[in-house]
């Protein structure tokens, strides 16, 4: 993986997502079968986390763990962020002493800063403007699901928000088509739009944004929701809910797809606002399943931005379901 840090899924090739995704199948099957990894042996991973967590928080932690890695956790009161300390001070100082940064924060320039200044990877654990693990986790999801990427289509009914944004981007990557909607003044910024725009011409995929939830799940082999109201949001809740009323996930959306078509989230998840009972614990559900996989794309990342393996094997295409041949220098031992 040449990229260096993992601040936005834009800054990865198709290539280093097929790889993140490569060895994701790797390190889950290897897991499975009671290997121990010892990629990070010796290596300490900060976490600076200046927003509360669970996904995250736990599935890094087990992940450095898995990988025979150390994290430290810090929170907003351990650091001062920019406030007792400038970013570029703690980027400097943490570098000298961490083999990489995970962050978890509100504002980007944040993790764009941190990136900047840090001798060590930075992984953007998740900011107010961008998730990228959580994307990658999605999409590395739905091929593991449906064993090919090719012709799919995706469609997010809710706010135009991070996890949007960088599942929005993972899809048009890979060629994956990508239909929003979102009611009027919580769409995908135009900034955004223009530039998901230009990457789905170059990749062959398709953008839609919408305002009708049916008509954006017709034909969808995915329908994706989130939260009407997110960190930070709180005090916006009453008119959020006044806004997404119409945007709720429920049986008769999901069966407004047709046949085949999955439900995700990227948790955690207001019942009865975004989706109903039903659907989050229906057969159509693949929530959990999407939620296991952020702790082996998250092996990955680390695998691969930390302990880079010596060479890597031929790419493999977003259609593929097998795995690259892929040369690994590690002795893994029994757990």
């Amino acid at each position: 993986m040449r990229t260096k840090h993992l601040v936005a899924i834009k800054d990865l090739s198709t290539e280093e997502i097929l790889e993140i995704f490569h060895w994701a199948r790797k390190l889950k099957g290897r897991w499975a079968q009671g290997i121990r990894e010892r990629a990070l042996e010796g290596k300490v991973v900060g976490m600076i986390f200046e927003k509360s967590s669970m996904r995250t928080r736990v599935s890094f932690e087990v992940a450095v763990l898995q990988l025979s890695g150390h994290s430290i956790y810090l929170d907003r009161d351990s650091i001062g962020l920019g406030v007792r300390e400038t970013i570029k001070d703690v980027a400097r100082v943490m570098s000298r002493y961490v083999d990489g940064i995970v962050v978890r924060t509100f504002e980007h320039h944040v993790v764009k800063d941190l990136a900047r200044y840090s001798t060590v990877p930075v992984i953007n654990g998740l900011s107010d403007y961008l998730h990228p693990c959580q994307g990658l986790s999605d999409l590395f999801t739905i091929q593991e699901r449906f064993g090919s990427l090719e012709g799919l289509r995706v469609a997010f009914v809710g706010d135009g928000n991070n996890v949007a944004r960088s599942l929005a981007t993972a899809c048009v990557k890979l060629g994956v088509h990508f239909a929003i909607a979102s009611p009027a003044g919580y769409v995908l910024d135009a900034p955004f739009v223009s530039r998901l725009q230009k990457l789905a011409a170059r990749t062959g995929a398709s953008t839609r944004h919408l305002r009708d939830p049916v008509k954006a799940v017709r034909g969808a082999n995915v329908i994706y929701t989130d939260v009407w109201t997110s960190m930070g949001q709180e005090d916006e809740a009453e008119q959020r809910r006044k806004a997404f009323s119409r945007y709720r996930v429920t049986r008769e959306l999901v069966s407004a797809a047709g046949n085949g078509a999955v439900v995700m989230h990227c948790l955690p998840a207001h019942r009865g606002d975004e989706i109903t009972d039903e659907v989050m614990d229906g057969p159509f559900s693949i929530v959990y399943e999407q939620a296991e996989n952020r702790l082996h794309v998250q092996k990955a990342i680390l695998r691969l931005l930390l302990a880079p393996p010596a060479s890597s094997g031929p790419a493999v295409s977003p259609s593929a379901g097998s795995t690259p041949s892929v040369r690994d220098p590690d002795e893994p031992t029994e757990r």
